[in-house]
Formats: structure tokens, sequence, C-alpha cells
């Protein structure tokens, strides 16, 4: 089943357009990797924090956005580290946390029909040509299939580590994707049925 990770609220983040927020999270993106200044990543950090108190989130709600990208986040690290320097080591990867936050505020506030309508507003004067419900289904299959994926990594863990198999990296990947696949045929084949191409 596909849902989404939306946290029921009443806050100003969570009544805020779509549109807008996907805006913010573009220009807050765009700020974060442009703008290389130690000051502006620790003014968005300070900025995203306020934010998630603002909406009525806790601190685990956003140690629960960088947990799935924890061993990505240790990777780059690990390499910056050796490339380069510890504090460029610690400076890209709280940049790559403050995006993961930023993004996963969005997604806690908003519901995924809300996220399908913001794209469409958006793309709203965008020529005619462009295939605007087409690129909003995507995007709201896309939003919905993370916490999707979320759910079966844990799964195939838990199954795993009954096994004796939570370190075989082959053993947890290998489940996951066939059954990421699996469920990628059932949508497509339900989308086809109802006469969408």
């Amino acid at each position: 089943m596909l849902t989404d990770l939306y946290i029921p609220g009443d806050s100003a983040l969570h009544r805020a357009r779509p549109a807008w927020k996907l805006a913010l999270l573009f220009v807050y993106c765009t700020a974060i990797f442009v703008v290389t200044h130690p000051g502006m990543l620790g003014a968005g950090l300070v900025l995203v924090a306020l934010s998630y108190g603002i909406a009525g989130l806790s601190a685990r709600d956003a140690l629960t956005a960088i947990l799935p990208a924890l061993f990505v986040l240790v990777i780059i690290f690990a390499a910056q580290l050796w490339l380069e320097s510890l504090g460029m080591a610690i400076y890209v990867t709280l940049r790559l946390m403050a995006l993961l936050m930023a993004a996963a505020l969005v997604t806690y506030t908003t519901r995924a029909s809300e996220f399908t309508e913001g794209i469409l507003a958006l793309l709203s004067h965008a020529p005619a040509w462009v295939p605007k419900d087409k690129i909003a289904l995507a995007m709201s299959l896309v939003w919905r299939f993370i916490p999707m994926i979320r759910a079966q990594f844990d799964e195939v863990r838990e199954a795993q580590r009954a096994r004796g198999l939570e370190r075989n990296m082959l053993a947890l990947v290998v489940p996951l994707v066939v059954r990421t696949l699996k469920t990628a045929d059932e949508v497509a084949e339900a989308i086809t049925a109802r006469s969408l191409d």
C-alpha cells in the first residue's frame, strides 16, 4: 500500500499552500548550495530547526528524516575527511543534513494530494506542450514510494536479522529491489487499467 509521511497538524506550515512550500524549499536548497559560507549553513540549520518547532514537530521527526541516509552521510563524511579536511567533512555533511530535514519538513506538513496540486500550480504557467498532469502524477508516485520503500526496508532488515544476515548488504538489497519492482509493476498495471498513459 502506498502511503505518505504526512503528520497531522494545524500549524501555519500545515495550512500554507503547497506551491509556496515547494517554491521556498527550492529557494532554501539553492541558497544552501550556492552560498558556501559557513554562516549561511548555520542560519539554514537554525531556520529549519525553528520551522520544525513552528510545525509542532519534534527532534525525533528530524532524526527520522536523516536516519535512512545515515549510511550515505557516513560515507560522504569519510570521503571528505580523506580528500579534504575535518572542517570540510563536517560542513558537507551538515549541509546535506539541512537539505534532508528541509525536504522532510515539507513532506511532514503536506498531504500527497496537496503535493500534487502544488506541482500543478507551479506548472500552471508552463508551455502547453509540457505534460503537466503526467509530471504531477510522476512526482506524486515518487512522493508515495519513499515511505513505502522505507517500510519495506525495515521489514526485510527484521527478517534478515532473524536469520543472522543483518550485516549482509546483498541479503538486504536484493529482496528490497525485488519487492520494490513488484510494487512498481502493480502500480503501473493499475494506472494502465484506468486508461492513464
